[in-house]
């Protein structure tokens, strides 16, 4: 593979990674983050989330969760936390922030799937220091943040990285295979370019 990609979501356990997994079985260089302050998944009540600090294990939150009152237990598994947790831990080892990440190097394309979080990834890159002068191409496919739009908007990852695998250059080419995406899947992106 030409390009090194990066998969952005809020706490990088279920858009992110889900994209991260599919990207990764298909031989893709790619690594995947968070931009929240911390990790959050969904607790007793939308008022009560479990709260993680990024670098927390995967496979640790797993066995918290499942060491947490047994009704809970059952529902984080029906509600699927408990296997998306399992998937994570076979993809890396804990969940990452963007913010934290410059000893990682540097993207060629990066994808957001909220909006928020591609308005934070652009101030992050916007506020770095560009010694580089490469150019990274930042893009929003919006994704509801559950499981079953998370695996579409990972398809739909898929196809947009391995369109922008077969270009020369994605500098030449983004505005037609934006387009081409956007007639076909009648889902609207936003894009931007930036710098490291």
């Amino acid at each position: 593979m030409k390009f090194r990609y990066a998969m952005v979501c809020s706490s990088n356990q279920n858009r992110s990674m889900e994209a991260h997994s599919l990207l990764k079985r298909h031989g893709f260089d790619v690594s995947s983050y968070g931009t929240g302050a911390h990790v959050k998944l969904p607790g007793p009540s939308l008022r009560e989330p479990n709260v993680y600090d990024f670098g927390t294990p995967y496979k640790q939150m797993f066995d918290d969760l499942r060491r947490k009152d047994p009704e809970l237990s059952f529902s984080y598994k029906r509600n699927g936390i408990l296997p998306m947790l399992k998937r994570n831990s076979g993809v890396k080892l804990a969940p990452q922030r963007w913010q934290d990440n410059a000893a990682d190097g540097s993207f060629s394309v990066v994808f957001t799937f909220e909006e928020k979080v591609f308005d934070m990834v652009l101030e992050d890159l916007h506020n770095r220091d560009h010694v580089l002068l490469k150019s990274v191409l930042v893009i929003n496919l919006e994704v509801k943040d559950n499981h079953e739009e998370a695996a579409v908007g990972g398809q739909l990852t898929l196809e947009l990285c391995q369109k922008i695998e077969a270009v020369e250059s994605w500098e030449d080419s983004i505005d037609e295979i934006i387009t081409a995406f956007e007639a076909k899947h009648r889902r609207k992106l936003v894009y931007s370019i930036s710098f490291y």
